[in-house]
């Protein structure tokens, strides 16, 4: 299935999975509604499923094979700073806005809620976050227990440490099994990532119905403010995204819009960043960014660079103190912006992430946790959104480091002895090929 023909399902599969959720949660009970949209649930698990039992493979596969790319230049340290400083850097502005925004539109003011005396549980278990348990948790006790358990920085730091040894290897002996064998097991994990994405319309037609049917769609029209003035955030956040994206691609960073649009679309209608990982990747190398930088630089980003996930959470917990009436005062936000710069970049193996970093950060902040309760109904529709900006955002970031190491790339390539495994043109000449 082509990619325009794959977008336009996915895009029919979305209208038709509101209709179809709207007409039950109209016409059949509430029990018949959540027998129907346990059904529907059934399809998108699988789909998850088979998403999360490529991604590991994929991952080790890429990384791997990007760094034997690389052989023993100094290009993997290059790229890390790099990415690190823009992530860092994109983090901040992320936060930033959102705070910024829940100040100006003030999204909680009115509701004048009373802090609940007693403890509320929330379904939410936050104790376990923090920067200590996030630090030890990057390294693997373990390879196959990272695999198995899709810990993506696990594997990427047991990917790098792998690759680099290989590519020593390979430096010193020439071309192993092992290297073409990796090299094998990339295509085959493209096939069958093929394979599975034919699957993506259905599942997005189940999840949509699903919680729909359900929640039906006045959900939707009662939280209409603060879901209109989120997205109007995210907006803002794309804006600066692109506009950062300009300053290095010019006018290919609207054709890397474009190119992800598929990948997007799909991480908007699943809420799931890993449904869209492989057709990044995908989308990534068809624009031209070299593979030996997507497949390092978009797994880190996946961990590290979670733009829309950062803004919805500095949004979200001063939503919930002005809920409460709690005024906090410029220091005590400043606290909470640092706060969440620290806790989100442990957030990516955890299953509800951004919900769990805000449940820790109010806990730390002694504000009431029961105010997760106010956007648990709709954090679904919120995170369609933060998860395709986290997409994009990705997006821009690789491609800009892949833009930033483009000479340099050249000059490798040119240098190696026949140890690479992909031909490498530089994205800056890429706009009269495509």
């Amino acid at each position: 299935m082509n990619q325009k023909k794959l977008l336009k399902y996915i895009l029919v599969a979305m209208i038709t999975g509101i209709l179809v959720g709207w007409a039950c949660h109209s016409t059949l009970s509430t029990a018949q509604t959540t027998d129907i949209a346990s059904y529907f649930k059934i399809v998108t698990d699988v789909f998850l499923r088979l998403i999360k039992m490529i991604i590991a493979p994929l991952v080790f596969a890429t990384i791997v094979s990007g760094l034997i790319s690389m052989g023993k230049s100094s290009s993997l340290g290059s790229i890390t700073l790099k990415a690190m400083g823009w992530f860092v850097g994109a983090s901040f502005i992320s936060l930033l806005l959102g705070m910024g925004l829940a100040n100006y539109f003030q999204p909680g003011a009115g509701m004048n809620l009373s802090v609940p005396k007693e403890v509320v549980d929330v379904g939410v278990s936050a104790s376990s976050l923090s920067l200590q348990t996030f630090i030890t948790h990057i390294f693997p006790r373990s390879f196959a227990e990272a695999m198995a358990n899709n810990e993506i920085l696990q594997i990427l730091v047991f990917s790098i440490f792998f690759g680099s040894a290989l590519a020593y290897v390979q430096h010193q002996t020439g071309a192993t099994v092992i290297g073409k064998i990796i090299d094998e097991l990339c295509h085959v994990m493209f096939r069958i990532t093929d394979y599975v994405m034919a699957a993506a319309p259905i599942a997005v037609f189940a999840a949509i119905a699903s919680a729909i049917a359900v929640q039906g769609p006045k959900l939707i029209l009662d939280y209409s403010i603060f879901i209109g003035q989120f997205y109007i955030g995210l907006l803002i956040l794309w804006m600066i995204l692109i506009s950062f994206g300009y300053i290095f691609l010019r006018k290919d960073v609207f054709r890397l819009v474009r190119a992800v649009r598929e990948p997007t679309m799909l991480a908007f209608a699943t809420a799931s960043s890993e449904s869209a990982y492989p057709k990044t990747m995908e989308a990534l190398n068809k624009f031209g960014v070299p593979k030996r930088v997507t497949s390092f630089v978009l797994p880190l980003g996946y961990s590290f660079n979670l733009d829309g996930s950062m803004m919805y959470m500095a949004f979200a917990v001063l939503f919930i103190a002005q809920a409460y009436n709690i005024d906090l005062s410029f220091t005590q936000q400043v606290l909470i912006l640092l706060t969440l710069m620290i806790t989100s970049k442990g957030i990516a193996g955890v299953s509800r992430a951004s919900i769990v970093v805000i449940a820790s950060t109010l806990a730390m902040f002694q504000l009431p946790e029961a105010g997760i309760l106010l956007i648990l109904a709709i954090d679904q529709f919120l995170d369609m959104g933060r998860t395709a900006t986290n997409v994009i955002g990705n997006s821009i970031a690789t491609a800009v480091i892949a833009r930033t190491e483009g000479d340099k790339h050249d000059v490798e390539e040119t240098e190696t002895d026949g140890v690479a495994v992909d031909s490498i043109v530089p994205v800056n000449r890429l706009a009269d090929n495509t």
